[in-house]
């Protein structure tokens, strides 16, 4: 009985430890490093619609390239209180100009090469229908979104540093890739197992120790049955 209760009771201790750790862990892992958020408009469109679920991870605008997607405070011109989703089409020391005619289509160019871009809506890689040429600061961002006929992005505000957006706007990047978040969900859904089991274990420790064996006392001298 005394093994038993003291097997019950470093199993507890093991795996109630280890459901902690990575409970705790893993959680704290997934809200540093991740963040979800719900496409509110069709600005993105075709790469994502209104109502999509999106995974970014945390960088920082320094972090980010052309081409990625990233979620950003917009400035105050923007006229939207909350983070906005765009493309970046240019970075610090870029010349982002619209529009090149090559061949049947028109394309925007940065440093004088035209930008393939598969993933614009429809196409078209103009949408305003409103040149530009600007020489983007250094860190600082020109941002586009994927439908341009129908996106609030750095064309509209080219009064201020070309349209540009400060690095430090960004929050971070959108990703594609779910292994590493839904590997983090799946230690901290392990963890909470672990922590529970840990838990019941723990309590039949403590109902082993609880449990008394009942035997007859002895006697502190040997008693002689009286004789007649």
């Amino acid at each position: 009985m005394v093994g038993r209760g003291r097997g019950l009771g470093v199993s507890a201790l093991v795996i109630g430890v280890l459901g902690l750790v990575l409970a705790v862990g893993g959680f704290a892992w997934l809200r540093d490093a991740y963040g979800v958020s719900t496409v509110g408009g069709s600005s993105m469109r075709p790469t994502y619609g209104q109502g999509d679920r999106v995974v970014w991870e945390r960088a920082g605008g320094k972090e980010v390239r052309r081409g990625d997607v990233v979620l950003f405070t917009p400035p105050e011109s923007y006229g939207f209180d909350g983070p906005l989703m765009k493309r970046v089409v240019g970075v610090g020391g870029d010349r982002v100009r619209c529009c090149t005619l090559v061949g049947s289509r028109e394309r925007v160019t940065v440093n004088g090469q035209p930008v393939e871009e598969p993933y614009v809506y429809g196409g078209d890689a103009d949408g305003a229908h409103q040149p530009y040429d600007v020489k983007v600061p250094e860190g600082r961002l020109f941002l586009l979104g994927d439908y341009r006929a129908n996106s609030n992005d750095s064309r509209f505000h080219l009064g201020e540093q070309g349209g540009t957006v400060s690095e430090n706007a960004v929050l971070g990047r959108v990703t594609d890739d779910r292994g590493v978040p839904a590997l983090l969900v799946t230690a901290v859904l392990l963890g909470g197992v672990l922590l529970l089991v840990g838990v019941g274990l723990g309590i039949g420790f403590l109902a082993v120790r609880r449990r008394k064996v009942t035997a007859m006392p002895q006697m502190p001298w040997p008693v002689r049955p009286s004789g007649g």
